[in-house]
């Protein structure tokens, strides 16, 4: 075997690095996490406020116009491929899951995309969520 070989041998039978996730990053992945499912499964507002500082949060309403504005992006770019707004808006009652998820589109996340739309709303106040939470436990 000849050194290129031998070199792209050993780069192929190479194995990801370690993953080592400390015990802040479980934390902040576990805050997201339950937030979206807060905000998703049981249509509650996500609120904290650190220390001398105004509320912060993301509301179901925040998320609603969220959803909204990436349905419509979806609807504009033609990445929807069947009347499911129309079946959507002409279900009595329970809406035709069907065509949630056309609209929506695929996700791998557990809550689905809405889920992904939901941590994208809260990601960004993860940081002063777990500094709050700690000001919280000293008290």
């Amino acid at each position: 075997m000849n050194a290129t070989a031998l070199a792209q041998s050993e780069f192929d039978n190479r194995l990801p690095p370690p993953v080592s996730e400390s015990p802040q990053e479980l934390a902040r992945a576990e805050w997201l996490f339950n937030s979206a499912e807060q905000l998703i499964r049981f249509g509650c507002d996500v609120t904290f406020q650190r220390r001398m500082r105004k509320p912060q949060g993301v509301t179901v309403a925040d998320l609603a116009l969220a959803v909204d504005e990436h349905v419509n992006g979806r609807l504009a770019g033609c990445q929807v491929q069947s009347p499911a707004l129309g079946w959507l808006l002409l279900s009595q009652g329970k809406p035709d899951q069907n065509a949630v998820a056309e609209l929506l589109g695929p996700s791998d996340h557990p809550l689905g995309k809405r889920g992904e739309i939901a941590e994208g709303l809260l990601r960004p106040l993860v940081a002063d969520a777990m500094i709050a939470q700690a000001e919280d436990n000293e008290l």
